[in-house]
């Protein structure tokens, strides 16, 4: 297999990405920029935005003033400016379909969004020493999905390149990032006739030529947004009249660290993000939290949710303030399939580069592949999701994440062979 031609290819592309991340639900020029590749490539179909994803069903999507910047932003950019108008609002991502002949449908999903973390400008730092670090300030790639996108349009190209018998259907997801996209990817209605299905994602503190056949130990997670109301009075004067909102906030952040742990398994709680106030001699009427809770099964979750809506209604009760409480990004847990980890771990045995296979190991946090896995799995397919070792300088969210680029063209080859035996085995069990 002629991965190697591929690789300039694949890691031009990668570092344009990088050049230009955009968070989640705001993947304008990212999304333009795959379906510009996709056109060029031997696929049949392309779904762009709301042709594969249930826009209802979209999570955590941003206000429309940010959104409208960030669509300027992407229109100042060399992209079909017809691709951008479906994108407008929010309708990110892409889905390509290959056809080649009768035979199994096999799915695969990466995701395309970056994170709100300034990049490091340090010259030791690759991407800022070759030139592609970020143009975006505040924001960057410090996950690895721009190469995750480079291997999904990778193995398009490669299995067209095969004599892969039957039909790939590749996913470009947006906002994994806020666990919002998953979602509706999966109520999109693509999914319902899949084989099988298979998720990446780079590094997870596996080095570069270390495959994992199957990532489990999914939490499920929940985001919260907590509003406090209250009411301002001259903190000196006439402390009385006021109602603290800060004090209800603060009080909520205390007793969610207090929830009880379960015994069926982990949970997590965390207040991430607070605020409020205006002044040091005014009582707060206003503050929030962004939070999460999460669960060592979707059970839990739920249980740390239900106590965490109890915590925060009952401060702002204490305090004699209002609270409104909204819901973000979700995602339950999940398990790979075996028989997807068994032609995953046969696909890295013969795969030049690959060192090292761990045939399974937990993830310890979240992802929201899982809607899509899940879904694939309760329509009798079989689905999984693979880690592809990386080396990276700096840890996942962090100023000096950076990928090994050697490990695109050994994620193409694992996951195209794989893919390939899926639909064998598939098809000789049917």
């Amino acid at each position: 297999m002629a991965i190697e031609q591929h690789r300039d290819w694949l890691v031009s592309l990668r570092r344009d990405l990088h050049r230009r991340p955009e968070p989640a639900w705001r993947e304008f020029y990212t999304t333009a920029r795959i379906v510009e590749e996709l056109r060029d490539l031997p696929v049949d179909e392309i779904l762009i935005g709301r042709e594969m994803l249930d826009s209802d069903q979209r999570l955590g999507v941003p206000d429309d003033a940010e959104l409208d910047t960030w669509f300027e932003q992407a229109h100042e950019y060399d992209v079909d400016e017809e691709v951008l108008d479906q994108l407008r609002g929010g309708h990110t991502g892409a889905m390509a379909v290959l056809n080649r002949g009768d035979g199994p449908t096999i799915g695969l999903r990466v995701d395309i969004d970056g994170l709100p973390q300034e990049e490091s400008s340090a010259s030791d730092h690759h991407p800022a020493s070759e030139g592609f670090r970020s143009t975006h300030d505040d924001h960057m790639h410090a996950c690895g999905h721009d190469g995750h996108t480079a291997i999904g349009l990778g193995v398009i190209q490669a299995i067209a390149d095969s004599d892969f018998q039957g039909t790939l259907k590749v996913f470009f997801q947006p906002a994994e990032e806020i666990v919002g996209g998953g979602k509706a990817v999966a109520e999109g209605g693509h999914l319902d006739d899949l084989d099988a299905f298979l998720a990446i994602h780079l590094g997870l503190d596996h080095p570069t030529g270390e495959i994992v056949a199957g990532v489990d130990g999914f939490l499920a997670v929940s985001h919260f947004d907590a509003e406090f109301t209250g009411e301002p009075g001259h903190a000196g004067g006439h402390p009385e009249q006021g109602r603290n909102a800060v004090q209800a906030m603060a009080t909520a952040v205390q007793n969610l660290y207090a929830i009880p742990r379960h015994n069926d398994g982990a949970t997590r709680v965390n207040a991430g993000k607070v605020g409020g106030g205006t002044a040091s001699n005014i009582i707060p009427e206003a503050a929030f939290i962004e939070g999460e809770v999460r669960g060592e099964t979707t059970e839990l979750m739920e249980y740390t949710h239900e106590k965490a809506i109890n915590v925060i209604e009952s401060a702002a009760e204490m305090h004699e303030c209002e609270v409104s409480i909204t819901g973000g990004g979700e995602a339950p847990s999940a398990r790979s399939d075996e028989a997807a980890v068994e032609q995953v771990a046969q696909a890295a045995e013969r795969t030049a580069g690959v060192r090292s296979i761990v045939r399974r190991d937990d993830l310890g946090g979240s992802e929201d592949a899982t809607y899509l896995m899940q879904r694939v799995q309760d329509h009798g397919g079989v689905a999984g999701f693979v880690g592809i070792g990386t080396d990276h300088p700096g840890g996942h969210h962090t100023s000096t994440f950076d990928v090994d680029e050697d490990s695109i063209s050994i994620g193409v080859e694992v996951l195209t062979d794989a893919i390939q035996r899926l639909a064998t085995e598939t098809q000789a069990a049917d």
